[in-house]
């Protein structure tokens, strides 16, 4: 049987077990204190119309005025403490919520960066975004506010409904009768509602989504002058938003009317019937006044259980979706051995591996490849054919469905993937870089770096000049994605990094093609220093840069169809032949 999600939720807040419960305690005593005072009214008004044959004369306290002053100093202890309670809960649940709301973002994230590359091809990163930042946000509303409501609410009933039994059992049964059809309305109302709200985080999912990939490519809309046709998507996304929030609303908001009827029923029994045997001197005007009052104090609090449960149900839709996040099941097996990187020689074997993404054809078929250590292998081919793949498979980004990939004789599989990949420095087209400064985007490529170490990676990236050049130099900020710099110096900063990173292996995937030719020309000369004595593994399609090479494989759909070095494949007269024909015009 699935456990439901608030055991879910608790089994995941093991760490915080003993600030909830304490919460839950004070959260208890402060209702508790809170309805002490409808007693102290009803005492109060026992003296008054008693006087010397009041309850409390039978402690000994036979004058009115006495009883009057003891009751005043029990109101001061009784809010004294009810506001201390109260100020004890506060602080708990904000502050467990705050810390819930910490790790579970965090263990999200985490767990997301765990996850293998098959994984999030399947996923949109709006509704990402929408489990890390609405969801959490959801259940932090929910340990804020909610939590401590629900249980405010179920004291109430225990505690009225244990004094009206003590003054009047006859009575009480008319009062409490609401209760059970409010409860069980509460979990029908729960059952319905929830796959409403279901379907409002689908939705705003996918508004995210659109949202996220519009700003991503604002600079293509705007090319395109699209921006009222992407206007009319979002509003089209944000409509289907708010008719699911409609759908939930309806029904959200006819609870609390039907609760209010439920409650008329048994306030007006209890006026009517207790009035009447109050009248025929059944009961004293005292107690009479006591369950009037206390019928008012269980009126608002269910009033606003429909607010509540809406809250609780909106934050348990969240918690499966964060905790089905976290709950994901990381496919990519992890290694056990452990590299030395200092030992890391860089020689590397593809054997006779295959692999295909999910529901797509073949893309590499009897692969074979052994690039020995320190030499520089290049890859090309039409696009498609697989080079970029090659890459992915070493990193294990994926995994082949068959056959081997070994690095220094050790079969990736069986190595730590962070050990793994902490041999390969990676420089790639598609250029990653992070908010802050030029300095921090390189320092990225190692932890604790000096500033003399990262200029001096700066200046064999050909970085440094145009850094001088900025505002702030290393000290710029150069924006979200790095958009303040132009696709050259972005491309530059991220060899700058790989350079600082300094690792054995140096993949690099079209890592010229941002940069002009005078630019190109330049780190031709830096990464011929850079890649000496490292094995050095080189995408491109400008053959220009890859001639030099120690060996050229050449990729046709997945499979090598030539390899050599320039001037052999030159002779070869095959397709490398035809690709370098064509880029230097000699046909």
């Amino acid at each position: 049987m699935e456990q439901a999600p608030i055991s879910r939720l608790i089994s995941h807040m093991k760490a915080h077990r003993s600030t909830m419960w304490l919460a839950t305690l004070f959260s208890i005593l402060n209702k508790i204190f809170d309805l002490a005072p409808p007693l102290l009214i009803g005492a109060a008004v026992d003296v008054v119309v008693m006087r010397e044959k009041s309850v409390l004369s039978t402690y000994g306290y036979t004058d009115p005025k006495e009883q009057l002053i003891i009751l005043s100093i029990l109101t001061v202890i009784i809010w004294v403490l009810e506001s201390l309670f109260e100020y004890f809960y506060g602080v708990l649940w904000r502050n467990l919520a705050q810390s819930v709301q910490h790790d579970f973002r965090l263990d999200a994230y985490s767990h997301i960066q765990e996850l293998e590359m098959a994984w999030f091809s399947d996923q949109s990163k709006g509704e990402l975004m929408s489990i890390l930042n609405d969801d959490i946000n959801q259940l932090e509303r929910f340990l804020d506010k909610g939590a401590n409501e629900l249980l405010q609410v179920g004291t109430t009933v225990i505690v009225i409904s244990a004094i009206f039994f003590y003054i009047s059992p006859t009575i009480a049964i008319y009062s409490v009768i609401p209760i059970p059809v409010i409860i069980w309305g509460s979990f029908r109302f729960q059952s319905r509602i929830g796959p409403r709200y279901a379907e409002v985080r689908k939705e705003v999912g996918l508004l995210n989504s659109l949202l996220s990939n519009n700003l991503s490519g604002i600079s293509t809309i705007k090319s395109f002058t699209s921006e009222e046709l992407e206007v009319e998507r979002v509003r089209a996304a944000s409509q289907a938003y708010r008719e699911a929030n409609r759908s939930a609303i309806r029904l959200s908001a006819a609870f609390v009317p039907l609760i209010r009827m439920a409650i008329l029923v048994g306030f007006t029994a209890t006026l009517l019937h207790g009035g009447f045997v109050t009248l025929d001197g059944g009961m004293a005007i005292a107690s009479y006044s006591v369950m009037i009052f206390m019928m008012q104090r269980l009126l608002w609090p269910l009033t606003r259980l429909g607010e509540t449960f809406d809250l609780y149900q909106r934050a348990m839709i969240s918690t499966v979706r964060v905790l089905g996040l976290l709950e994901t099941e990381i496919k990519v097996v992890e290694g056990e051995k452990e590299l030395d990187i200092t030992k890391v020689k860089g020689g590397i074997n593809f054997q006779d591996v295959d692999f295909a993404y999910p529901e797509r054809e073949q893309v590499i078929s009897g692969f074979s490849l052994e690039i020995k250590p320190g030499t520089t292998q290049a890859i090309v081919g039409l696009t498609g054919s697989g080079k970029t793949t090659v890459i992915r498979l070493l990193l294990r980004f994926y995994d082949p469905s068959s056959g081997n990939i070994l690095l220094d004789g050790n079969d990736i599989k069986d190595l730590r993937v962070k050990s793994l990949r902490s041999a390969i420095s990676l420089v790639t087209q598609t250029i990653t870089l992070f908010p802050g400064t030029v300095m921090q985007n390189i320092a990225y490529g190692k932890k604790g770096a000096t500033d003399e170490v990262i200029v001096k990676a700066a200046k064999v990236a050909e970085a440094h000049d145009f850094v001088t050049g900025l505002p702030d130099g290393y000290d710029t900020q150069i924006g979200e994605g790095g958009h303040k710099l132009s696709g050259g110096q972005r491309q530059r900063l991220s060899i700058a990094r790989a350079v600082l990173k300094d690792a054995p292996i140096l993949v690099l995937d079209e890592a010229t093609s941002s940069v002009d030719n005078e630019t190109e020309e330049a780190l031709q000369k830096s990464l011929a220093v850079i890649s000496k004595d490292r094995t050095t593994i080189m995408i491109a399609h400008r053959l220009s840069t890859i001639r030099h090479s120690d060996s050229i494989m050449v990729l046709d759909e997945g499979k090598v169809i030539e390899s050599g070095s320039h001037d052999e494949l030159l002779e070869n007269n095959s397709q490398y032949a035809r690709l370098w024909n064509v880029q230097t015009g000699k046909r």
